[in-house]
Parts: C-alpha cells; structure tokens; sequence
C-alpha cells in the first residue's frame, strides 16, 4: 500500500513544484538593464553585473542585460525609457543626481582609503533620501578606480609644465573644460568612443584615463618612448548604477545599494589588476610638495566649479568631512574657505 501512495505522491509533489516555479518566475518584474562597458560584453563590468542580475532574482526582478561600450548611448536610452536601468560613470550620472554625480569631482577623493570610507557612508540607509533626485535613483555606486594624466612627453609633470598643451576633455563635463583652461592649457572635445584615439595620433598632448583603459584603447601608443603616465590620481572615477524607483519592487534600491558596497574587494582587485599591468618605466612620479601644490590647485577649482552650480555644494562638504576625519592635520580643515 504504501508503494502505491508513493507512487500516486511522488508525481503530484513534482507537479505542485514546478507549478510553484512557474508561479515565482511570473512573479518576477522583468526590466531592462543597459550597461556601460569600455570593452563590451567580455569586460569586467558587464561581467560584475551578471552576478548582480542573479541577486536581483531575490529581489523581485528579472533583469535583461544589454551590453554598451559607448556610455552616452545608454544615458540617453536610460533617459528615454528604453532602459530601465543603467550603469553609468559617476562624471555622465551627474545629469541624473547631481549630488553623487560630484563624487567624480577633481581631487575631491585623493587616494581609496578616502574612497573606501565614502562608499561605506553612501550605503547606508541613512543617506538614502540623497540617493534619490527627481526621477531617479542611485542604486549602487562602485569603484572605478583613479583617472591619471597621460603625457606624450615625461616633463609634462607639474601645473606649469601643463601650460599651453592639448589636453583632451570629455564633451559632456563642463568641469574639465574649466579646469584645463585654468591652468592655461587649451581644451580639445573628445568623447569616450574617440578620446584615446585623439592621444595615440597625436591630437593632443595628455588625456586623463583610468588604469583600466591603458590596454584596451592601447594609449602606450600615445605615451611612445617620451610620455608616460603621472603617479597622481586626478580623479576617482565610479560606476553608478541608476533606476526609475517607480518601476522597482520597494525596498530594491537599499539592498541593491548594499550589495553593491559589498563587492568593493572584489572591483578593487580588477582596479589593482589593470594598474599593476602598466609597465613600471611608463609612471612618472611626482614629488610629495608637487602633490600638495595640485591638492590646492584642484580645491580651488572645486570651490570654482561648484559656485558655478556644475559640482554638487552638498558632496563637497561631505567629501570634505570625511577627508578631514581620516586626516585633521589637512590644511584644508581650517582653511576658511573650507567646503
């Protein structure tokens, strides 16, 4: 008797779990989810955000990813409702949260301890109202690693030594135009798809690009037997995950914002990879009173910047804290036109 119970059992628990899962897959919200990567489909990025689609699964959504290597694409499909989602540097997401969007602010995040402590800070459900801005919504944000000046020529290392030179800006961030015309240098549009190019022909003198680009846009090329790369991180770069909140399960932009502060090990380790692949003859280091010299520089710049409404008032107080807590001895701490 009991065979034939079995019998008659078996099959109908194995019907009522696949019904279940059918169920729970119906159950979940399907989105779009464009991503930004330089390389494309087989890039570090794209491959990050495969395992972020699994998490999503636990959250309520399925999410189909499409890979992007030209970033302003994917705002503006982002920005028309193609995508649901996007991921996105911190310098293009600007134009959808301005507050995170300065993170990407010169000299604001010096080196990744300062980074490391930001990131903690912004994942917290504390500064979840900030992450929100008309909208949209901040639903992860990652580090890219540091921006670096690359030189055709080696005695290109110091502000004066910028003067009159050709330095590639991205199209869309007005800060950079800024900054390079205040050191008295001469400002050339370029975009991501064309900036790397720009520099190995020879358009121009120096481009900012972060360690990740070096061998997949080839920007040796560029460097020569002349150039190389100064040992001095202009900017942190981020990778800044965005959402229309109104299309998401509630509750998805705080678990994502934590799983995604989770993972800083594992972006450091392939931010770290990629610096370590450029050849040690290419850096240029600069001396430690030259590095003070640019902090100020790049300060003064902020204040700049941010009285003209393109960087975020509020992030530059909050960077300037945490900077401040991890080192008071900074000149910036009292200085009286602190952010």
């Amino acid at each position: 008797m009991k065979k034939i119970l079995k019998k008659l059992v078996a099959p109908l628990a194995i019907g009522a779990m696949a019904v279940s899962m059918q169920a729970g897959a119906a159950d979940l919200q399907k989105r779009v989810f464009c991503v930004f990567d330089l390389i494309g489909k087989s890039g570090p990025v794209y491959s990050a955000m495969q395992d972020y689609r699994l998490q999503a699964l636990n959250w309520g959504v399925d999410l189909e990813l499409r890979p992007y290597s030209d970033e302003k694409i994917v705002a503006e499909e982002f920005k028309a409702g193609t995508c649901d989602m996007a991921a996105i540097t911190g310098l293009r997401g600007r134009g959808f949260n301005p507050f995170t969007g300065t993170l990407d602010s010169i000299g604001s995040i010096p080196d990744y301890s300062i980074l490391h402590a930001v990131l903690e800070k912004l994942a917290s459900p504390q500064l979840a109202p900030l992450m929100k801005s008309g909208d949209y919504e901040v639903v992860g944000i990652a580090p890219a690693g540091g921006a670096y000046l690359m030189v055709n020529d080696r005695n290109i290392n110091t502000v004066n030594a910028l003067s009159g030179k050709k330095i590639a800006v991205l199209d869309f961030d007005k800060s950079q135009a800024v900054m390079v015309e205040s050191i008295g240098a001469s400002p050339v549009t370029a975009t991501i798809a064309n900036f790397g190019s720009m520099f190995n022909n020879g358009a121009v003198d120096v481009i900012g690009a972060p360690a990740v680009a070096f061998q997949p846009l080839e920007l040796y090329k560029g460097i020569g037997t002349k150039g190389g790369v100064i040992d001095y991180a202009l900017v942190q770069l981020t990778l800044q995950v965005l959402i229309r909140p109104s299309k998401f399960p509630e509750g998805f932009g705080q678990k994502s914002r934590e799983y995604v502060y989770s993972q800083y090990d594992r972006n450091m380790a392939e931010i770290t990879k990629s610096t370590e692949a450029i050849k040690p003859e290419y850096w240029v280091k600069i001396s430690d009173k030259d590095k003070i010299g640019y902090q100020e520089m790049l300060r003064q710049s902020r204040l700049k910047l941010r009285d003209e409404g393109i960087y975020d008032g509020k992030m530059l107080k909050f960077l300037s804290r945490v900077r401040c807590e991890l080192d008071a001895s900074l000149t910036e701490c009292t200085a009286k036109d602190r952010e």
